[in-house]
This record gives structure tokens, sequence and C-alpha cells, in this order.
């Protein structure tokens, strides 16, 4: 058994296989496992990387499940092999889960220029820029450079957009007044831009009216129904209609596609570019290939599943059952996915569900924020880790990462393959 991917969808697999009499490989470019929820409190200085990732090799420890570090550049289905850059992988049976990546919408300027909030580089060069701009900010004569450096746009209105937003006037808040006494908390500015008519457009209309209150409220400069055009090396970004916003730095949490590997190998794909799939999450006209998460095309009741990690998860562990039921040579389990809910955290003590039919904000909807992504975080030093930094930055209103870290690699150093998700 071959698993490409060790996010949410591929290590559940993979653990679900482990201990059972199968030879089980999972490959990944990372030596780690991300947990892509809270990688946005990296990029804004409360949590460090070693909180939000773990070894995949020590997840999977003793269970018999084997691990390689690997760059996966095709997929040969005649000979049924993984091609790598280090040679090939032999398999019987494979799970594709290799994620996605970040979407630019053909927006050169913006995919060249601006910051993202996809994978673990991405957070820390996010975390450096900020407090960069606020370093320069504070020796800066210019008023007009001021203002620019201290401009922050972030587009996309989803989960990751409403957090970053939120999680960046919160970090100004707490840092300003303490580290930069030369500047003033009013010169900064956070603009949210979301293309739809609301935020959080797959939560509750109430939920997201309440989302989009609770970030002005701290300051946000929400705009609902607005699209960026483009964002170009001169500081601006130009919006539909003919606005534009001066600043330095622009934040990309506006969408997302396949990533390479899903776009060249040879199986069927839907319009959206991600693999088609079976009822049983096999690839379409393949036997012994399956699909999860990012990377297929599932759909449910008309509509397609949303990409985060509780459909991954449980597309994961089904497909690890269906291998182990076929094996037997028993008949394959549909898949259908049991809505867990979803939710979101606009700043201290505000939060937004909906779990089933209940529809939680405010403070409650903080504390279970809070509570289920610490159940879902693997490990339990991660956990205790990432509790007691959170009881840190509550009780002391403090955001303790504040360093800004850029890694030198020796010239004649041989180049590794490049961390771009």
């Amino acid at each position: 058994m071959v698993v490409i991917g060790a996010g949410f969808g591929g290590l559940a697999c993979t653990r679900r296989l482990a201990g059972a009499p199968v030879d089980v490989v999972l490959v990944d470019r990372h030596n780690y496992h991300l947990f892509t929820p809270l990688l946005y409190q990296v990029a804004s200085a409360l949590l460090n990387p070693s909180e939000v990732a773990i070894p995949v090799r020590s997840i999977l420890g003793q269970s018999g499940a084997r691990f390689r570090m690997a760059d996966v550049t095709g997929i040969d289905p005649e000979r049924r092999l993984v091609l790598t850059r280090d040679g090939p992988i032999a398999y019987d049976w494979l799970v594709i889960a290799v994620g996605s990546q970040t979407a630019y919408f053909g927006k050169d300027g913006v995919r060249r220029s601006s910051f993202g909030v996809k994978v673990l580089p991405d957070a820390l060069a996010l975390r450096n820029r900020i407090l960069g701009q606020l370093e320069a900010a504070s020796r800066m004569g210019d008023p007009v450079a001021r203002r620019r450096a201290l401009t922050f746009v972030v587009v996309g209105g989803g989960p990751t957009g409403v957090e970053y937003a939120g999680a960046l006037v919160e970090l100004f808040r707490l840092v300003v007044g303490r580290d930069f006494p030369d500047l003033a908390p009013e010169e900064l500015e956070v603009t949210l831009v979301e293309m739809g008519d609301r935020l959080l457009a797959e939560f509750p209309v109430a939920l997201s009216e309440y989302a989009r209150r609770r970030l002005e409220r701290l300051g946000v400069n929400v705009r609902t129904g607005t699209a960026v055009e483009e964002y170009g090396d001169g500081g601006r970004v130009r919006l539909r209609g003919g606005a534009a916003i001066e600043t330095d730095t622009l934040i990309w949490a506006a969408g997302v596609r396949p990533t390479r590997l899903a776009e060249t190998v040879p199986f069927a794909r839907a319009r959206s570019g991600r693999l088609e799939i079976d009822e049983f999450l096999r690839v379409r006209g393949e036997k012994r290939v399956f699909a999860i998460g990012d990377v297929a095309q599932v759909e449910q009741d008309g509509r397609p599943l949303p990409q985060m990690a509780p459909p991954a998860m449980q597309a994961g562990r089904q497909v690890a059952d269906n291998i182990l039921r076929a094996l037997r040579g028993e008949a394959m389990v549909p898949f259908r996915y049991r809505d867990k809910g979803i939710m979101a955290v606009i700043g201290r003590n505000a939060g937004v569900a909906r779990i089933g039919g209940l529809d939680l904000k405010g403070f409650v909807g903080w504390a279970g924020w809070l509570f289920v992504h610490l159940y879902y975080l693997i490990g339990f030093r991660n956990r205790l880790a990432v509790l007691a930094r959170w009881a840190w930055y509550y009780l002391l209103y403090d955001r303790p990462i504040r360093i800004i870290a850029r890694a030198r690699v020796p010239d004649g150093a041989t180049p590794i393959p490049p961390d771009d998700g």
C-alpha cells in the first residue's frame, strides 16, 4: 500500500492501515504533518512552528507503517509505480492524498508579490514580513511610505482570511504600544476583501453577519462584493470598479486549486481540475487507485464537499477499510460524509460554529473552537504546548513569538527541492 501525502486524509488512511497484515508506505515531500487550521497563528506570532507541525516518523512510531520523504513527480499506472526524484516506488494499492495549492486565478502580479497562508514556509515568511514592516515604519519619515508600510490587505473571506484578519489586528494592538512607541495604533490599517456578498459563505447568514460585525468592531475594514483585479510591483491593489489600495503587503487567502501532481497524472479530471472518483473514492477507471481530500472531486447530495480536514479524514479511514475489505474478498462500502460542523474564530472571545442544527457564536463559539482544535491536534506534547501558549496569551495579552528569523543557506550548499506546497 502506498499513500501519497501526509496531510489529514493521507495520515488518517495510513494510521488505519498500520497494524494490518499489509506493507504500508507513506510518502511526502515534507517530514512533518502540518495542522493547517492553526497555521495563521504562526503567521500572527502566537505559535511556534513545532506547535502546529509534528514529524511523521514520530506519529507512526512502531505502528509498522513506513515513511519515505520524497518528492513525487508522477504516477505510472501501467507498471504500478509512483515516480519520485529519488527513484520509483512500486505499489499494489495506491491512495493519492496530495492536497491542494494556492490559486491565483491568472493574476501574475498577485502570484509574484503576495504572501500566502497555505504552507509552513508561507506562515514564517508572513510573520517576518509583518514584524519587519513595523520595524521599517518606525523609522520612516515619509508619511506616504509609512502609511503604505502600515496598510495590510487580506484577500479571501473564508475561515483563513477571517481568522487571520482578526489575529492581525490583535497582534497590532498588543505589540505596537508595547514595542513601538514611535507608532500609533490608529496608523495601522487592515482591510479584508471578499469577492462574494458576505464573509464565511458556507456558514448561515446570521453567523456571517456576526463575523463581519465583530471584525469591524476590532477595526478591520471589511469590503465584500469586491474582487482584486491585480497587484502591481508599485504596491497598489487594483479592485474591480477602479478603486485601489496602496499597500506594501498583500495576504492572499482567496482560493486553492489541485497540486501540480494532480494536474499531470494520467487519470480523469473534473472541470475543477480535481480527480474524478466513484462512490468508493476510487479514481475513475481504476480498481486499485483511490483519491481523497482536496485532490478528489467528491460530491454529496449534488454539492461538492468542502475542502476541509474532516471530510479528508473520514475519507482516509473509509478507503483504508475498503482496501482491507477487498483483501478479505468482501464488498466495498460507498463513502458517505457525516458532517460534524464548521467553525471559525474572530479574535479574542469570539467565534462562530455550525454543529448539526445548532448555531453558536460569541464566547461559546470561541470556546468550542478551542476545544475542537486541541482535540484534533496530534500528540499530547503539541496539545499541551498549544494550550499553554493560548493560556499565556489570554491571561497576559501577549504575542510572544516576535522574532524575525530569516534562513541563510551557504552559496555552495546542495539545494533541496523548493518548499512551495
